[in-house]
């Protein structure tokens, strides 16, 4: 899971290993906000709302209650989530202790790892990101298909049309590791962006590592970097861009948890895939971007 399900099993801040599929890793999903990824199932601040009110009130009926969400509802997302994490809510029906819910260890234990992970996005002022240019090829509704040096991208914008200029900017959060590129299957996973490279290099801190993943390409690139001690300790930092450019690769920054990177062992030279969502990518016109700038 990013991290993984289970007690290994959940990842921090999409970081981690899926419990069928190749090691991966990544340390948030989206930009600033936290969640774990087991497969196409993702774990976030709704889903602990709903277990920690599971625990508070002993069910999962008044912990519906609680949250204004319906049993139903609750139940169902409940299932969903341990279709892939495992048993997390143990259910008594009835009885002499009138029945109610309670989280079992695999629940607590992933709970947890949330609160953990949510305290490092949090701590996180800066997160680093990797911009491309590129041009759009296609609109659909929110969505946008960007050329890029890498290749087409996909992501959300904010009014463009077909062949305008414009920047994809894709956060070092939202990003997933998986380190056996091969195994990867581009139908088990939502992502809509995937990717192959090489890991270039991991710099490691306290409780967040970069690692740095050169992906083959040529064109015009921006690779945004925010320095990556202040993204890990949270005291910011104003950025600066290297480039535009000709480049033979662009060089993708990927956050992960400290415990991933462990796990994972990744080193300089390492085939990898990495994946992220269109939702988790902005396309910015390049004149939006300039006034940014």
């Amino acid at each position: 899971m990013d991290e993984t399900a289970g007690p290994d099993a959940g990842s921090e801040a999409d970081a981690g290993a899926s419990a069928d599929g190749p090691p991966a890793a990544s340390a948030g999903s989206g930009r600033g906000r936290a969640a774990l990824i087991e497969g196409d199932a993702e774990f976030d601040g709704r889903d602990a709302a709903l277990l920690r009110a599971v625990h508070e009130s002993g069910s999962v009926a008044g912990a519906a209650s609680n949250l204004g969400r319906s049993r139903a509802r609750a139940l169902s997302r409940i299932d969903t989530l341990e279709a892939a994490f495992g048993a997390l809510v143990e259910r008594q029906r009835g009885g002499s202790g009138g029945g109610g819910s309670r989280l079992t260890a695999t629940g607590r234990d992933l709970l947890g790892r949330y609160d953990r992970l949510q305290a490092v996005v949090a701590a996180t002022a800066s997160v680093p990101e990797t911009v491309l240019d590129g041009t759009i090829a296609s609109v659909d509704g929110e969505l946008a298909d960007v050329d890029t040096a890498v290749g087409p991208v996909r992501g959300l914008h904010g009014g463009v049309a077909v062949d305008d200029a414009v920047q994809v900017r894709i956060g070092a959060d939202a990003v997933t590791i998986y380190k056996d590129a091969a195994e990867v299957d581009p139908d088990s996973t939502s992502a809509r962006n995937r990717l192959r490279g090489a890991v270039v290099g991991v710099d490691a801190g306290e409780t967040v590592s970069t690692v740095r993943i050169a992906v083959d390409g040529a064109g015009e690139v921006d690779d945004r970097v925010v320095d990556e001690a202040d993204a890990v300790d949270g005291t910011g930092g104003t950025g600066e861009i290297d480039g535009p450019g000709e480049t033979e690769g662009v060089t993708f920054r990927v956050l992960i948890t400290a415990e991933s990177a462990a796990r994972l062992d990744l080193d300089a030279g390492d085939d990898v895939a990495i994946r992220w969502k269109a939702t988790a990518t902005r396309v910015v016109s390049q004149s939006a971007a300039s006034r940014r700038e």
